[in-house]
């Protein structure tokens, strides 16, 4: 499964994009809690703020949603502007 980051989350991890060899099946919550653990705190607080997609859109079930190895995840942090 690859992961996309932007903005914030870019910044928090030092990526924009990573992969992780979970298998299909995997719940989208399992996943984050992944990247969670790979990233730490910094990264934890930006995905509490953001909005998560997989394959371009909200995912209908939530973080139950069941995932497939070639999904994309994007975490897409609140944009601010001025």
């Amino acid at each position: 499964m690859i992961l996309r980051l932007f903005a914030a989350a870019r910044v928090a991890t030092g990526t924009g994009r990573d992969t992780f060899d979970l298998p299909a099946g995997t719940p989208l919550s399992e996943l984050l809690a992944a990247a969670r653990a790979r990233y730490g705190d910094e990264f934890t607080a930006v995905l509490a703020t953001s909005r998560v997609w997989v394959n371009g859109d909200e995912p209908p079930d939530g973080q139950a949603t069941v995932l497939q190895a070639s999904d994309e995840v994007a975490v897409l942090p609140p944009v601010s502007g001025g």
